[in-house]
């Protein structure tokens, strides 16, 4: 039976980790080797991915297109060009920066979804080890 639905993006966030060892980590070397795990060493490690945005790829398209011209809109373009990105604690400033006018003034659903993203933009803020993976899904 064929796939009806049309093509979404779905943001995640990754908030755990949980890594099978049975080594103690020292704390400062912790957040060097989830990076390295997550760049695509992947061995004994579980991702605990949250749901937290889900847009039909179309809708995707027209809400990037509200953005000005410039990195922000060049970050989240690149998903439809690679399919996957990832938005991490350097993403926080531009992304929010460029979503704040959307938030404030765009139609359903990009107002929300602009409120959305600059909230999960608050919270890699406040613990820079949270990242978004977001994926184009057929």
């Amino acid at each position: 039976m064929a796939n009806t639905r049309p093509p979404e993006v779905v943001f995640w966030s990754l908030r755990q980790k949980f890594v099978d060892s049975d080594d103690d980590v020292p704390e400062e070397a912790q957040q060097v080797m989830y990076y390295s795990l997550a760049i695509g060493h992947h061995v004994g490690m579980i991702d605990c991915l949250k749901t937290e945005l889900v847009c039909p790829l179309e809708q995707y398209q027209q809400w990037l297109a509200l953005l000005p011209e410039g990195e922000a809109r060049r970050k989240l373009q690149g998903l439809l060009t690679f399919g996957e990105i990832t938005i991490d604690s350097t993403h926080t400033s531009l992304l929010a920066n460029a979503l704040a006018p959307l938030r404030d003034s765009a139609a359903e659903p990009f107002n929300h979804w602009s409120a959305t993203l600059i909230r999960l933009m608050g919270e890699i803020v406040r613990e820079p080890a949270i990242y978004l993976i977001v994926k184009r899904k057929p």
